[in-house]
């Protein structure tokens, strides 16, 4: 007995293709805080990713409107910056197509901005608005059980990239942050987190102040068959 595959779902299949072309990396954000509701929308939403068995070993921690000025605050003082360093391994080095197109995004984020190519200062400053989450009234840490290794962490960018997808369909905007990461061990005393436990990422978001000028542009992406291949036989 053979049964039809299923009908597709255009509307469905609209609908997410435009979520993904709005959705974006922003680093202005207006103060209003998003509604409760909303934000557990976002939650509830990415709360459907997929795993590796099903273990779902994302554990996120949210922070309010306040919190998010504690900990910024926080971020700006001398004991955030000690012991500094990622509990999982960042990019060895970034060679080929990958520094090509890190270059290019990096490029275009100082034009919007009005850093010159070179000016190593204010590329410095521009990358430390990182922990200050770029003005955002939240942040949702991520984090990982250590004995799940990288599995566990790719699990926890597929829920990263969910969440970034529901809030955009919401219109509420994020960016992921690698580089909080570097702070793990600050963010394991400041929020309790387990030993146990590794900071895989953050997440800021709120909602997205247009008039920002690092707002203003998108980055490329490669052509499909530049990361596809098929094999028929």
């Amino acid at each position: 007995m053979t049964t039809s595959p299923p009908v597709p779902a255009p509307d469905l299949a609209a609908a997410l293709d435009t979520v993904l072309d709005a959705r974006y990396s922003c680093r202005g954000y207006l103060a209003d805080p998003v509604p409760r509701d909303v934000v557990d929308a976002i939650l509830r939403a990415a709360q459907r990713t997929a795993s590796w068995c099903n273990s779902q070993p994302w554990q996120v921690i949210v922070t309010g409107a306040a919190a998010t000025e504690r900990l910024r605050a926080a971020m700006a003082t001398p004991e955030a910056l000690v012991d500094q360093g990622f509990e999982i391994a960042p990019p060895a080095e970034y060679r080929g197509v990958y520094r090509e197109r890190r270059r290019e995004c990096g490029f275009q984020l100082y034009d919007s901005v009005g850093i010159a190519h070179g000016d190593r200062e204010a590329s410095a400053r521009q990358g430390l608005l990182n922990f200050s989450f770029f003005g955002a009234p939240h942040v949702a840490l991520i984090h990982t059980d250590a004995a799940l290794g990288a599995y566990g962490a790719l699990d926890c960018g597929a829920y990263v990239s969910n969440f970034m997808l529901a809030a955009r369909s919401r219109g509420v905007a994020s960016i992921a942050q690698a580089a909080l990461a570097s702070r793990a061990k600050f963010l394991h005393r400041w929020f309790d987190i387990p030993d146990d436990r590794q900071v895989v990422c953050g997440i800021s978001f709120g909602y997205e102040d247009p008039a920002h000028p690092a707002n203003g542009f998108r980055t490329s992406r490669a052509a499909v068959g530049d990361a596809a291949r098929w094999v028929e036989d």
